[in-house]
């Protein structure tokens, strides 16, 4: 008698994303993996998400397991994946975002990679998409769960949760949640203390997931004050769970490393404002003395300019990356 496939519960928050959310509707129904359910958590939408959603629904409802709940009042993103976690009956969780895609063999593949190799988490490599075409994005190879946390705190490995396909038990077993409100630097968190508690993890060296890059989304979009405390938060958790974890004695410098390339975008900018920022911003890191191999020489020199109140450089570097290699990049 044949196995039984492992269930995926894919979560999908949805915010006013009619515009998106007929792309990603199509990608989540191609999805060449049959066992999956959908659980859409509308937060308190005011546009026609609700409505596309419903009707999808009622579309694919004879073949997908789906569920759908709404917030009566805008709760924000974090709350809305506890909204979800809460409901899940799947094996595997996985996120997708409203403006997003999935390749279609997407989730097939990530499972039978976790099957084969008994991973509590898989992760994947990823598309940036944009206006006129996309990128293909490469994450590193990691080979267990601490190798995944160093490279997610030296800032070489992105931490994004549509990147990861997780086990549910340890969400279940470890009591992992988002707080409710806080809404930026959210997965970091969240997959660090995933990694942290994992057993088994694997990579996949494909892309499987479109992030969508709008228009208005400018290249070095910066933090209001409000997210940039809420980052604080969750980078102050982050420590503070990594040092009451089993991997306590490794962390080292890591952390200040992590809140290096957290503010880092503050000095891809050409205003001084922005370099005064990221003077504020975690100050105690800023004098931190790191290898060339922590630090390539690119980002030594950034940091020495606004350190110097060399804010010329910051702004030349500003031109060449923005107007030369991702106008070329994006164009």
């Amino acid at each position: 008698m044949a196995n039984k496939q492992p269930f995926v519960s894919i979560i999908v928050p949805v915010f006013n994303a009619e515009k998106t959310l007929p792309v990603c509707l199509g990608a989540l129904e191609s999805q060449t993996y049959s066992a999956i359910e959908l659980i859409f958590v509308n937060d308190c939408s005011q546009d026609n998400s609700l409505t596309l959603i419903e009707e999808f629904c009622s579309d694919v409802s004879h073949r997908i397991r789906v569920q759908v709940y709404s917030h009566v009042m805008n709760k924000g993103v974090a709350a809305a994946r506890n909204t979800g976690l809460n409901l899940v009956t799947g094996d595997f969780i996985y996120y997708v975002d409203a403006d997003d895609r999935l390749e279609p063999d997407a989730i097939s593949v990530m499972v039978d990679t976790a099957l084969a190799t008994k991973a509590d988490i898989v992760g994947c490599n990823w598309f940036l998409s944009f206006v006129g075409g996309e990128r293909k994005m490469k994450q590193p190879y990691f080979a267990d769960p601490w190798d995944a946390i160093s490279k997610i705190l030296a800032g070489t490995m992105r931490w994004n949760l549509w990147l990861f396909l997780v086990k549910r038990t340890l969400y279940e077993d470890y009591a992992i949640r988002f707080i409710d409100g806080m809404n930026m630097g959210e997965d970091l968190l969240i997959m660090v203390r995933l990694f942290s508690v994992a057993q088994h993890v694997a990579y996949v060296d494909r892309g499987l997931y479109h992030y969508e890059k709008s228009n208005e989304e400018s290249l070095t979009r910066l933090y209001s004050a409000q997210h940039m405390e809420q980052v604080t938060f969750h980078v102050d958790e982050v420590e503070r769970s990594l040092k009451t974890s089993r991997f306590a004695g490794r962390v080292g410098k890591l952390i200040d490393l992590l809140k290096f390339h957290i503010k880092l975008p503050f000095l891809i900018s050409d205003k001084n404002s922005s370099y005064r920022t990221w003077l504020s911003w975690f100050p105690e890191i800023n004098t931190t003395s790191w290898s060339k191999r922590e630090l390539p020489a690119r980002l030594r020199l950034l940091r020495w300019a606004a350190l110097n109140k060399q804010f010329w450089i910051l702004k030349f570097h500003y031109y060449l990356l923005t107007r030369v290699i991702y106008g070329v990049i994006y164009k």
